[in-house]
Parts: structure tokens; sequence; C-alpha cells
């Protein structure tokens, strides 16, 4: 018998986290949606993710954070769980420094991705 799984992330901006997926090519559903498991049952999510199987995947608030729903035995993404959350929390963490220092006054100068998958960003503020 399978069940929901609730996965813990550090993600707290919804804006941010809807960039990161759309980023990484996957198409999201703003909520409240309901995310289906195992025997029909579901979880109400701010953001899902449906899938080619009918199963979906979520992220809801639990009050502090997003963290991610889903009936584990019917995930069907292209990368494993836990590199799928690594991916969307690079990506997430790219799009929150990039929110947080514009509204700073910094802009980006440069910016690299590295053979390792880091993103290397050089920020500039003009002072006056």
């Amino acid at each position: 018998m399978s069940h929901f799984s609730q996965i813990k992330t550090q993600i707290r901006h919804l804006p941010a986290l809807k960039a990161a997926l759309t980023d990484l090519g996957i198409v999201w559903k703003d909520g409240p949606e309901a995310v289906q498991g195992y025997r029909g049952l579901t979880q109400t999510a701010e953001l899902a993710i449906e899938q080619d199987n009918g199963y979906g995947i979520g992220f809801r608030w639990n009050g502090s954070e997003y963290e991610l729903v889903a009936d584990l035995q019917f995930w069907r993404q292209d990368w494993t769980v836990d590199r799928f959350l690594s991916r969307v929390t690079q990506r997430y963490a790219y799009h929150t420094v990039l929110n947080e220092t514009t509204q700073k006054g910094f802009q980006v100068t440069e910016q690299q991705q590295n053979k390792d998958g880091s993103i290397r960003l050089v920020l500039q503020r003009w002072s006056t």
C-alpha cells in the first residue's frame, strides 16, 4: 500500500518556486489543486505538477515553508526525488538572490554556469 509523503524544503517564496519550475521546463498549475495519490486519495497543494500516469506532485504550505507532497510510489519525473529537489532548490535560490539583490539596487554584470552545476553571479551597484 502506498501513501503520501511530505518532504520538507527551505522554499518559502512561491513566485521564486514558480520561476524555478518554469526554468526547468516543468509545467505547473496554480492552486489550490488536488494532488492525486493511491486509491483516489488527494492532498491539496498551492502548486501542482501533473504527471502522465494521472498521479500528481504538489507543493503545500505547512505554515513555515512549502513542502513537497507526492505519493512516491507513482513518481514519474525525469529525475529521482532527491535530484528533482536539488535542481528546484538551486533554481529557487537563484531567483531568490536575484529578487533580493535587485530590490537593493544591484544588477547582474556577469553570470557563469560552472561545470559542477553551480552558478557564479557577479553583482554591481552604483552609488551616487
